[in-house]
């Protein structure tokens, strides 16, 4: 088969300082659920708490999601706490991937722990290496993507920040941005 026809479950990163990495990864989501996708979410910072917009949605259209964090690390009053549900989500990420059971998988805000050292990026490469069925498409978003995962990716996009609200004072809208 010619390297134009052939198919592949693809691994996609959307890293950078601008905003939109997550809402483009769940453009996706929107388009694979439309498509028929079994589709899985792990958010891994995020508080489990959160009732953003996006989970609402997910709810609402029988979109399997799990949020492992705590909330914002740079906030975090126990790393060890934070760390720990960083370790939790990445064993649940490994079950729904191995187990082979969806056709797109998000992992938002994976690129944190990685960075933070909570996952050692060299072993979660090689894990997926081995264990990423064929046809499962896998998001990875955050900023700061590390070369290594750049590497593996099939697609990666850099969001880069022109211009934002807030450093004109104006808050975080509902249905906007959460």
């Amino acid at each position: 088969m010619s390297k134009t026809n052939r198919k592949k479950g693809l691994v996609i990163v959307n890293t950078g300082d601008g905003k939109g990495k997550t809402t483009a990864a769940l453009g996706v989501v929107l388009r694979a659920w439309g498509r028929g996708f079994r589709i899985c979410v792990i958010q891994f910072i995020k508080a489990e708490t959160g009732q953003w917009g996006e989970v609402k949605a997910a709810k609402k259209l029988g979109i399997e999601w799990h949020a492992t964090g705590n909330g914002f690390t740079w906030t975090s009053k126990d790393t060890d706490e934070t760390t720990a549900r960083a370790l939790h989500g990445w064993e649940i990420a490994k079950e729904k991937i191995a187990g082979g059971d969806y056709d797109l998988i998000v992992l938002d805000e994976f690129t944190y722990p990685l960075q933070f050292g909570w996952i050692d990026p060299t072993q979660t490469i090689d894990w997926l290496k081995a264990n990423k069925p064929a046809g499962l498409h896998l998001i990875i978003t955050g900023r700061g993507a590390l070369p290594a995962l750049v590497e593996y990716a099939d697609l990666v996009t850099e969001m880069k920040e022109v211009k934002h609200p807030y450093k004109e004072g104006i808050q975080a809208q509902a249905g906007i941005e959460f």
